[in-house]
C-alpha cells in the first residue's frame, strides 16, 4: 500500500559528485528486502515515509564505495541526529570482499527526521544487498579484474650507456608482482664480482639497454607467484648467475634459480660466497678434479675466488702456489692455505714455479687475472693450438652457468659450498662493504686492485641499520 516507485532510480553519490541516474532497464544499485514484524501495524503515511529514498538516505553505520564508484550505498541517519559519518571519501575494496563484509543492519528511511515518539512503530529489520551499477555482472567482474595495480617503486643501479664506473646511475625503478614460477625478493646483500665490470664495459653484452647489473644476492622472499609451491614469504634465499639484475633493493627471480640459505648462515655471507664459492667448486671438483699429491697454481690468490680456491685445494690435499701483487695480499694468501706465495710484480713467476717444483711444473693453473699472468691485465691474446700439443695440455674458459644448468646441479654446488662454510673448510673474508648507491666507487676500487677477499653491496636502507 506504500507510494509506488518511479521508473528511474537515483543512487547516492559521494560528496561533490552528481547523483547517478539509471534508466529503467539498468539493474537497481540496491535491493531492499523488507521484513515486517507481525505485531506492528503501520499507516499508509508511515509506510510511505519508510520507502527507500536513495537520494536522501544518510547513515552513521555504513558507507561503502567500491572502486571507481561501482557501488555507492549508505544506511539511514542516526535516530537522534542527521549528521553524516566522518569516514574516508573513498574506500577502495575488491567487489567480492565488499559484498562479503556487508552485514545486516537495522535501519529506517524517513524522508524527515522521525520524532522519538514514533520510532517504536517503525519496522525494526531490513536487509541491504549491494549490486554493481554495471549493465551486467560480467562487466563488473571484467572492470574489477582490469583495474590497474599501484606500482611499487624501488631503488636500483641502471646502466644507460657502456663505459667507466660513472655510468652506474642510482634510480627509481618499478617492480611488479611475481608471475607463475616467480618470487619477489628483498635483497639483504649483493655480491660484487668482476663479471659486473665486464658487462658495464661491454666486454659481455647485456640483453637489454638500459640494464641493471649484478649476478649474485641474498634476501628475503616478500611475494610468491600464483600456484608456486616450495617457497613462501619470509624464506631466506640466495642466487648466483642469471637473471642479471641484483643491483637493486628488490627483484623478481625465477623460483628455480634460488637456493635456500641455511639458518646458521648470515645472508651477507651467503651473498658474498654464492657465485665465488660455486665457481671454486666448479674449478676444483669438475673442470679439473684436484686430488692429494697435485700441485696447483692460483693467480690472484687473495681475490674473492682465489682465496676460496686456495682453501679448497689445500683441504683436498694439494700443494698450493699462489701469486699476489702486494705484501698485504701475500700475508692473506698464506693464511688461506698457500704453501708458496709469489709476488709476481717483483719476480718472474714462471722461474719461481720451476724452482718450487724442481722443474716439474704444476698439474693445473687457475688464472683469473688474464693477460699479465696468462702469457708472461686484460683479455689474453689468441693462443695457437700447437702450443698445447707439446705437453698435451688442455685449456678451458669455464662458465658457471654451464655447470649449474639443471636444478640438481645448482643444489649440489650450493650445498657443498654451504657445507664447507659450516664445517670451517672455507673461511669467508668480507673485507669490504659499500652502500649500493656507492657502487661506482666499489667498481673503481675493484678495477684498481685495491681489494682483497669478498666485496658486498648493502642496500642503503639496510646499510644504515
Amino acid at each position: 500500500m506504500g507510494t509506488p516507485r518511479t521508473n528511474k532510480k537515483t543512487s547516492v553519490a559521494a560528496d561533490n559528485e552528481e547523483p547517478m541516474v539509471m534508466a529503467e532497464e539498468e539493474p537497481i544499485a540496491v535491493a531492499v528486502e523488507k521484513e515486517e514484524p507481525e505485531d506492528v501495524e503501520t499507516t499508509e503515511e508511515e509506510q510511505a515515509a519508510e520507502e527507500p529514498c536513495l537520494g536522501k538516505c544518510k547513515s552513521h553505520i555504513f558507507y561503502l564505495l567500491v572502486q571507481y564508484g561501482a557501488v555507492r550505498q549508505c544506511t539511514t541517519s542516526s535516530r537522534s541526529n542527521n549528521q553524516w559519518p566522518k569516514l574516508p571519501d573513498r574506500t577502495h575494496l575488491p567487489l567480492a570482499i565488499a559484498v562479503a563484509l556487508l552485514p545486516v543492519y537495522n535501519y529506517k528511511y524517513p524522508a524527515t527526521p522521525t520524532p522519538p515518539s514514533q520510532q517504536e512503530k517503525l519496522p525494526t529489520s531490513r536487509k541491504i544487498i549491494a549490486f554493481p551499477s554495471y549493465p551486467d555482472r560480467q562487466s563488473a567482474r571484467a572492470i574489477s579484474a582490469s583495474a590497474p595495480e599501484a606500482a611499487t617503486m624501488v631503488k636500483a643501479i641502471r646502466v644507460h650507456e657502456l663505459g667507466g664506473p660513472e655510468v652506474l646511475k642510482w634510480e627509481d625503478v618499478e617492480i611488479g608482482e611475481p608471475k607463475e614460477g616467480e618470487i619477489r625478493v628483498k635483497n639483504k646483500a649483493i655480491g660484487l664480482n668482476f663479471i659486473d665490470v665486464y658487462f658495464r664495459k661491454g666486454v659481455y653484452k647485456a640483453s637489454t639497454m638500459p640494464f641493471t647489473p649484478g649476478m649474485e644476492a641474498a634476501g628475503v622472499v616478500t611475494a610468491v607467484g600464483p600456484g608456486l609451491t616450495g617457497r613462501k614469504v619470509g624464506d631466506v634465499v640466495a642466487y648466483a648467475g642469471n637473471p642479471m639484475g641484483s643491483y637493486a633493493e628488490e627483484q623478481i627471480l625465477p623460483a628455480e634459480k634460488v637456493v635456500p640459505v641455511p639458518p646458521s648462515l648470515d645472508p651477507i655471507v651467503a651473498a658474498s660466497i654464492m657465485l665465488k664459492g660455486m665457481t671454486a667448486h666448479m674449478l676444483v671438483c669438475r673442470c679439473f678434479k684436484v686430488e692429494p699429491g697435485h700441485t696447483v697454481l692460483v693467480h690472484a690468490a687473495a681475490g674473492g675466488v682465489g682465496s676460496l680456491l686456495c682453501q679448497w685445494a689445500n683441504a683436498l690435499g694439494a700443494t698450493v702456489i699462489g701469486t699476489v701483487s702486494t705484501t698485504e695480499k701475500a700475508a692473506q694468501a698464506k693464511e688461506d692455505g698457500c704453501h708458496h706465495v709469489i709476488m709476481y710484480k717483483e719476480e718472474d713467476f714462471v722461474t719461481r714455479v720451476n724452482e718450487i717444483t724442481s722443474g716439474k711444473g704444476v698439474d693445473v693453473v687457475y688464472d683469473s687475472v688474464g693477460k699479465d699472468t696468462f702469457q708472461s691485465s686484460g683479455m689474453p691474446d689468441p693462443l695457437p693450438m700447437t702450443e698445447l700439443a707439446a705437453k698435451s695440455l688442455f685449456l678451458t674458459r669455464a662458465s658457471l652457468l654451464s655447470y649449474t644448468a639443471t636444478r640438481d646441479e645448482l643444489l649440489q654446488a650450493a650445498g657443498e659450498v654451504f657445507s664447507n662454510v659450516a664445517s670451517g673448510i672455507l673461511r669467508v673474508r668480507i673485507n669490504h662493504k659499500y652502500p649500493l648507491s656507492q657502487v661506482a666507487q666499489a667498481h673503481e676500487d675493484l678495477e684498481g686492485r685495491k681489494m682483497s677477499g669478498s666485496v658486498v653491496l648493502i642496500p642503503d636502507g639496510v646499510f644504515e641499520q
